[in-house]
């Protein structure tokens, strides 16, 4: 796939196409290259009080609000056959932004994206309330509705698809939105403006925002019209974030970091566990919260699996991300390198074994890492504990199944976990003990928009995906009729 021609971004505000106030711009990198793509307008808080005011104006006077589940469920069933329609410039935008492979942006990332508006097509129909049985003498139901602007603040790593697992169900339960993509990857962001103005979706119910985090995001959380935060990103941003919302008193949701634990026990088909151990650790480069970076194997196969993966990764295909053949592209910048660079001088002086990799990849100028794998860490190493965000994998031994469980529950970390066994018994009993808000078993990254995901400790709070992300999106209402044929006289 060549890569393609785009034209320089501009704002999308009210069903319309903008500069900046200013008339600031700001650089897109192609991280296979190190060159510039493109530029795109960098929106002021000038721009996102428009932006907000937009939106307002959409919830409180446009047709969205006031359209029945089943018409809203049409626009979105659109939105995802536009998807599809789109799936190859989609794939390009996605591949060239993130460096994603694009062996993996049409079957993962524009895919992902378009069941996500299916599915929350078809749950749009059913926000519906429920009759209370009580002991009033009264006719007690409830009744769900939308929340208003929803502001959704997107990270650098799967634009996409964590956009949609936002603005799909937002839009399904009747909200506005206005879109704050990462500064580094904006690109599919305001392509999918056009479809969903396409899509027939009123002006003003969808705008985007491109510019910096400082600036842009910081004016959304800071906004009086904004109703509710859906964030996903760091952990540092995501307390600051809540720190602002919650002084407002305002929901938010939380997705955050996250550092897995993948758990190798001794009755394991090791053949299908070193596949989604490598898996796990090398996809989309590592920049995955949801990724397995940290790998627990019982110690009479500890050697053994170190053996296989030292001689499996090198052997991982990494290279240009429109290269069919590609598994690994590029870190999605120079800044993301440079710290996955930092945990492996780490790793080397706390005496980690490097057993493959730890080298950044010199090709055609780009932002290359070879997948790593370290051995012989302590449990209390930073690079065992803390984030990378990179292709780096650490492997620790376990004797017994409630050390794995202690291990794997030691960091402050909470988003996902895997476990890798033929005991039945086994996969329910430690899946129940592990501290994760997603526990995956024989294989990783099982998702699916019916299937919720989620952090807990410093992963965040909240659920993405499934009717608990729509509820999210709802508040609720009780309304009590009183049945009494007697009047009250003042």
């Amino acid at each position: 796939m060549s890569t393609p021609e785009i034209e320089p971004g501009r704002l999308f505000i009210g069903g319309r196409w903008r500069e900046s106030s200013s008339g600031s711009r700001t650089e897109v990198i192609d991280p296979s290259t190190g060159r510039v793509a493109t530029t795109v307008a960098e929106a002021g808080a000038t721009d996102v009080d428009a932006a907000v005011r937009a939106a307002r104006e959409a919830f409180e006077q446009g047709p969205w609000v006031a359209m029945s589940g089943r018409e809203r469920g049409r626009v979105l069933h659109r939105i995802a056959q536009l998807i599809r329609e789109n799936a190859e410039e989609l794939t390009a935008l996605e591949s060239l932004d993130v460096g994603k492979p694009v062996s993996l942006c049409r079957p993962v990332d524009v895919e992902t994206a378009a069941d996500q508006y299916e599915y929350y097509a078809a749950l749009a129909q059913t926000l519906d309330g429920a009759v209370r049985d009580t002991p009033l003498n009264a006719f007690a139901y409830t009744r769900r509705g939308p929340l208003g602007v929803v502001a959704a603040i997107t990270p650098f790593n799967f634009p996409l698809i964590l956009s949609s697992s936002k603005i799909a169900p937002a839009l399904a339960a009747g909200n506005t939105v206005v879109h704050k993509p990462a500064d580094e990857t904006p690109l599919s962001a305001l392509f999918m403006a056009g479809l969903f103005q396409r899509a027939g979706l009123p002006d003003g119910v969808v705008n985007v925002v491109t510019g910096a985090g400082p600036v842009a995001g910081e004016a959304l959380l800071r906004h009086p019209g904004i109703d509710k935060v859906a964030f996903t990103g760091s952990t540092a941003i995501g307390r600051h974030a809540a720190s602002v919302v919650g002084e407002a008193l305002k929901p938010v949701t939380l997705e955050l970091g996250g550092n897995a634990a993948h758990l190798v026990f001794e009755d394991a088909d090791l053949e299908k566990a070193i596949g989604a151990v490598i898996k796990a650790f090398v996809f989309n480069t590592g920049q995955f919260c949801m990724g397995g970076p940290r790998l627990l194997v019982a110690r009479p196969l500890y050697e053994t699996v170190l053996g296989i993966l030292a001689e499996a990764v090198p052997g991982v295909p990494v290279g240009d991300p429109r290269d069919p053949d590609t598994v690994v592209g590029p870190m999605a910048g120079d800044r993301h390198l440079k710290k996955v660079e930092e945990f492996v001088a780490l790793a080397r002086q706390d005496g980690g074994r490097i057993l493959c990799g730890g080298k950044r990849l010199d090709l055609n100028g780009g932002h290359y890492y070879a997948p790593t794998v370290v051995a012989d860490l302590s449990n209390d190493s930073p690079v065992v504990q803390e984030e990378i965000f990179g292709p780096v994998l650490t492997v620790q031994p376990f004797d017994t199944e409630d050390e794995a469980v202690e291990l794997a529950n030691s960091t402050r970390y909470g988003l996902a976990s895997g476990i890798q066994t033929t005991d039945l018994a086994r996969a329910h009993r430690v899946a129940d003990r592990l501290q994760a808000g997603i526990v995956w078993v024989n294989d990783w990254a099982m998702l699916d928009p019916a299937v919720p995901f989620g952090g807990v400790k410093d992963s965040g709070f909240g659920r993405e995906y499934g009717p608990e992300a729509l509820a999210s999106y709802t508040k609720a209402k009780s309304v009590v009729i009183s049945m009494s044929r007697r009047s009250v006289r003042v």
